[in-house]
């Protein structure tokens, strides 16, 4: 087997990243058109662009269910060939009930490749750099909304133009198909499933010396008899404080109102007053916040706590959604208050995207013991996925009922109660292993039950 370039595994590893965010983006730009051609209410706009989170949970589950049974790189594959179907039954759709049932299999997909994908690096990557990870796929996601927003605003003023920005993430789809084809699978599949000979082969193309490889070996077998304890033991009283502040951390991340800005962007843009065309500008000034955020929280992410940036992040965005809601009950003039509106929205990005949108995932890694690693970390995402699900259907609904400043109020709530959750629940995981993490871990759940 010839080697394969670390960097290669990390690119398209982290493709999925940014198919996930130029989908999950792109519907930013479409949603209007569509509601306009297919004369949808607030409740069937919310049903479609929330398709995706509904097909993402069932994803998500049968990426749990299959992976081990069939192998990461084989359902990586499958995955984005159903994204393909998705992205151009999307593309074709000739009413609201087939434009859904697509998006439901975009979401499958989804849900599946943003389940698989980090895991598969995981396995396959060397340790010294396996931290990274998540921060880089966090990355890829934000760069695939930018992408997102740029198609957008270019194809916004062409007729039917929803059709060419849904069908477009298919290129992603392929490639992805065609990188991953060219992937060895995981040697800890291999292993788990009997063809260690075939895992060994793996690791010595990617691994510099016959220790390295034997030591992995040897480290691959122990967790696989840990995991075959460990699926019964995640609802056990000692991991219970780490249940509650994965699901914790995970459905806050997306309550707080991040997704009614990523979906629902050029709409509110829209309703303070922007020409259509301009409002699909200002999603790119929100993409080019989100990437150029990431990249500057990757610098700084091992040098502070972890309870700290969620802190400062948190208080930032909860300002930026009372600040307009506080300035329009005071008076302010509409013209005024609707520039307000768009710049505290473009605040509440740059926090959210150094604080709780990447640092979830990262909590979330290492907060679960090794025993119950995985379906910790699944059980967290099918929460995440479920909070993203109610958001994308219901803001459209509130959106008909309400004004922005209620609508942002209440966000900005949710964001007060995340930072009492941060401050009472969750525990500092920065510099600390993961070893001394469980103990705490076990400690707290063992105090709070007596």
């Amino acid at each position: 087997m010839s080697k394969v370039s670390s960097k290669f595994i990390f690119f398209f590893g982290s493709f999925a990243g940014i198919l996930f965010g130029y989908d999950i983006g792109i519907i930013a730009g479409a949603e209007g058109h569509i509601q306009q051609d297919f004369n949808l209410s607030p409740l069937w706009l919310g049903i479609v662009v929330s398709s995706l989170m509904g097909g993402a949970i069932i994803g998500s589950i049968l990426s749990g269910l299959l992976g081990d049974k069939f192998g990461r790189r084989k359902l990586i594959l499958i995955a984005s060939l159903i994204f393909l179907v998705g992205a151009l039954g999307s593309a074709v759709a000739p009413d609201k009930i087939t434009l859904t049932i697509a998006r439901i299999f975009l979401g499958i997909a989804v849900g599946t490749a943003s389940s698989l994908v980090p895991a598969y690096m995981s396995e396959i990557a060397p340790a010294n750099v396996r931290g990274k990870l998540s921060g880089l796929n966090q990355l890829m996601i934000v760069i695939g909304l930018l992408l997102s927003y740029i198609v957008a605003f270019i194809f916004e003023p062409i007729p039917n133009s929803w059709r060419l920005m849904l069908g477009s993430a298919g290129i992603f789809a392929i490639v992805l198909y065609l990188g991953v084809l060219k992937l060895p699978e995981s040697p800890r599949y291999l292993i788990k499933n009997g063809m260690a000979d075939k895992a060994r082969e793996v690791l010595t193309s990617l691994r510099a010396s016959k220790d390295e490889v034997d030591a992995e070996i040897l480290e691959i077998k122990d967790v696989a008899e840990h995991e075959k304890l460990g699926i019964g033991q995640l609802f056990h009283k000692k991991f219970r404080m780490a249940l509650i502040i994965g699901v914790g951390m995970a459905t806050f991340q997306q309550i707080q109102g991040s997704n009614s800005i990523v979906y629902y962007a050029t709409s509110i843009a829209r309703k303070a007053g922007l020409a259509p065309q301009v409002a699909a500008g200002f999603t790119v000034i929100v993409g080019v916040i989100f990437v150029v955020t990431t990249i500057i929280f990757l610098q700084f992410v091992d040098k502070y706590n972890r309870r700290t940036i969620l802190t400062v992040g948190g208080a930032g965005m909860a300002l930026s959604f009372f600040a307009p809601a506080i300035l329009g009950a005071l008076g302010m003039n509409e013209s005024a208050l609707n520039w307000v509106t768009l710049i505290a929205l473009c605040c509440f990005i740059l926090c959210y995207s150094f604080s709780w949108a990447p640092l979830t995932w990262i909590i979330v890694g290492e907060i679960f013991p090794l025993s119950v690693r995985g379906i910790g970390a699944g059980i967290s995402s099918a929460f995440n996925w479920t909070g993203s699900l109610v958001v994308g259907l219901v803001f459209p609904i509130l959106a008909d009922m309400f004004s922005l400043g209620v609508i942002f109020s209440s966000f900005g709530i949710i964001c007060i109660l995340g930072l009492l959750f941060v401050r009472f629940v969750v525990v500092e995981t920065k510099g600390r292993s993961l070893e001394q993490i469980e103990i705490e871990m076990a400690a707290r759940s063992e105090k709070r039950i007596s």
